[in-house]
């Protein structure tokens, strides 16, 4: 019941849980997914080899002739399982893929009237949950010896683009570990200010600055700032994916930009509560 001020890993899938504060039960488990997940392992615990024979109904002279079928689906006169190590336990991400790919199957595979949303639902789970076992496999093949480059080149990005998502960097001004949450709706936000900028609306542009971006970035400034990069590389065209990055104050969100006759990039970088903290038109490098 006491304060926990260090973090916890959940009990099923590893991941870091948030730091809980005030009093309370400690909480152990991410969600009601993982939680559930731990309980199915504690009641796997057992023998799950055995086959599900039935011997008061089954007569002894009849039992060599049951196909008895395990619990994993084989049956019993195949070939030999190999048994797991004596403590061995299944690992929490496998099984809550499993399990939530199991879900998603069961809801399209076998369509009800009304399960349309429930799909959507086990759908959105399994991402979730594909997104954690990416996060758990990196921090494993990092602990591994494995470098930045090594798991970028599979990732088909850059090592420093795998180590923004995937890194776990330690502040070094308090020791703890930097923020890792991206503030919502960060990168929805930051095509809102381009396209303001794109139609010349520079106040609406500026409408979620800070107090020091007000007074550092006029309607004047933004407006001659843009004007500068349509001289340098012409007339703008279009805008690339957004990517939302977490950094030790805030999130940072960059967009590559595409004009007649070149590339830029704008940077907007919001502060935790949201509000915009940075706006910069950068070239890209090469």
């Amino acid at each position: 019941m006491a304060e926990v001020s260090e973090p916890a890993a959940c009990g099923a899938c590893g991941r870091e849980l948030p730091i809980q504060r005030g009093s309370g039960r400690q909480r152990r488990y991410c969600d009601a997914t993982c939680r559930s997940a731990a309980r199915r392992r504690r009641e796997r615990s057992g023998d799950n080899l055995r086959p599900f024979v039935n011997e008061t109904l089954t007569p002894d002279r009849r039992h060599g002739k049951v196909d008895g079928v395990l619990s994993d689906g084989h049956a019993a006169g195949g070939p030999a399982l190999p048994r797991p190590a004596a403590g061995d336990a299944p690992d929490p991400m496998a099984v809550r893929i499993s399990d939530t790919a199991r879900r998603l199957a069961g809801e399209l595979g076998h369509p009800a009237a009304g399960s349309e949303l429930a799909a959507v639902a086990a759908a959105r789970e399994l991402a979730a949950t594909a997104d954690a076992a990416l996060q758990l496999a990196v921090d494993r093949a990092r602990s591994a010896g494995q470098s930045w480059r090594g798991i970028g080149e599979v990732l088909g990005t850059t090592r420093q683009a795998a180590f923004q998502r995937f890194g776990r960097p330690v502040d070094p001004r308090t020791g703890a570990p930097m923020n890792r949450v991206i503030v919502p709706g960060a990168a929805d936000r930051a095509g809102t200010i381009l396209a303001s900028i794109a139609a010349g609306q520079w106040e609406a542009a500026r409408r979620d600055f800070g107090e020091l971006m007000l007074a550092s970035l006029d309607a004047r400034r933004l407006a001659g700032a843009w004007a500068l990069t349509i001289g340098q590389v012409g007339r703008f065209e279009r805008a690339g994916e957004p990517a939302a990055t977490p950094v030790p104050d805030g999130t940072v969100v960059d967009t590559p930009l595409y004009f007649e006759a070149g590339e830029r990039s704008l940077r907007v970088t919001f502060s935790p509560d949201g509000t915009v903290t940075g706006l910069f038109i950068r070239p890209v490098s090469s």
